[in-house]
């Protein structure tokens, strides 16, 4: 299934990136600008991206030694990189109900810890026409109930899609969060190996699978 993605996908084909890290999936990144049609960002990565461009993004988590290669990636996908338009905030990291704000109001003691409903609009849009989707990385902090709406929205989203497209999950917390929901039996396929999904994705060769290939 993530070959098939990798190397002949049914167009429209879109990449859902989210998580802590820009530095995890900068080559899987740098490859989809190249292969996907759309690539949707959300998770704390999402920071550096917007820190990148400018953007005030409060107390929010990002990587400041990311920032000159987010824009790099930025300019390189161009329209197919698509950032989230607001955000769940809070003032501190708990589990009590946060604030939707437009990723342009934040306020320098803000933290985001999920995508915001636009952005869940935005993204649903984007998916409804995909035929094939492979999803790695959660929308926010899906472990509190709070903050896990980004997440639960880009699942149902792409469970939607049942029989229509080609979906699958790159491991990692996408793969627990779809099972913690009940959606993973809705998808194509659900990778255990979250790393070495994104390896492949990006282009790696991974011995196991270089091996059954020549057998």
């Amino acid at each position: 299934f993530i070959g098939g993605a990798v190397d002949n996908p049914v167009r429209p084909y879109v990449a859902i990136l989210g998580g802590a890290k820009v530095s995890d999936k900068i080559g899987v990144i740098s490859a989809l600008s190249e292969k996907a049609d759309k690539i949707l960002v959300g998770g704390a990565m999402m920071f550096t991206f917007l820190k990148a461009k400018g953007v005030n993004v409060g107390a929010s988590k990002y990587e400041e030694e990311q920032l000159e290669l987010a824009r790099e990636l930025m300019e390189k996908a161009g329209s197919k990189l698509v950032l989230p338009v607001d955000a769940v905030c809070s003032k501190a990291f708990v589990d009590e109900p946060g604030v939707v704000k437009g990723v342009n109001e934040f306020e320098d003691d803000d933290m985001g810890l999920d995508v915001g409903p636009a952005t869940l609009e935005l993204f649903r849009k984007v998916l409804a026409t995909a035929k094939t989707v492979v999803w790695n990385g959660p929308m926010g902090v899906f472990e509190m109930k709070n903050y896990a709406a980004g997440t639960i929205g880009v699942c149902e989203a792409i469970a939607a899609l049942q029989g229509n497209a080609i979906t699958v999950i790159g491991g990692g917390d996408s793969a627990a969060a779809a099972e913690k929901l009940g959606y993973a039996d809705k998808f194509s396929h659900v990778s255990t190996g979250g790393g070495a999904s994104l390896e492949y994705l990006e282009g790696k060769v991974l011995p196991g699978i270089a091996c059954v290939d020549e057998k």
